[in-house]
C-alpha cells in the first residue's frame, strides 16, 4: 500500500470511529406523550350512537337509499354476468379441438349425426 493510500484509509477509519462515538444512541422504544396516554381528553358515554339518542329511530339520509341500491345492485349484476360469461379456458378449447380432429380423422363418430338406438 502506498503511503498516501495508507494515510487516507487511516483518516477515513478515524472519522468513522469519531462519528459513531458522538452520535446520539438510538432509543428502541421511544414513546410520545400521546402514546403514553398523556394529554388525552375523555368523553364519558352518552348512550348515543352516530348522534342519535337512545330510544330514538335514526332518520335515513337522502344519499343512503341510492347508495344501497347502486352498490348491491351492481354486485348482483356482476354476479349474474359472471355466471353467463363465455368459457375461454385453454383446456376447453383444447378438448374441443381434439374432438374435432378425431372426428375429421374418423376415429370418433360425428357428434352431430349420432342417433340413439332404441332397445
Amino acid at each position: 500500500m502506498t503511503p498516501l493510500l495508507r494515510s487516507r484509509v487511516a483518516a477515513l477509519t478515524q472519522n468513522t470511529l469519531r462519528s459513531s462515538r458522538t452520535a446520539a444512541p438510538a432509543r428502541a422504544f421511544s414513546r410520545t406523550a400521546a402514546a403514553r396516554g398523556g394529554n388525552l381528553e375523555y368523553d364519558p358515554p352518552t348512550g348515543e350512537l352516530f348522534g342519535t339518542p337512545a330510544g330514538q329511530k335514526r332518520k335515513r339520509e337522502d344519499w343512503e337509499l341510492i347508495f344501497y341500491i347502486g352498490f348491491f345492485g351492481s354486485f348482483a349484476f356482476a354476479a349474474i354476468a359472471y355466471q353467463f360469461k363465455p368459457d375461454t379456458s385453454i383446456q376447453t378449447w383444447a378438448l374441443e379441438e381434439a374432438r374435432r380432429r378425431l372426428e375429421a380423422e374418423g376415429i370418433l363418430p360425428d357428434a352431430d349425426n349420432v342417433t340413439e338406438e332404441e332397445d
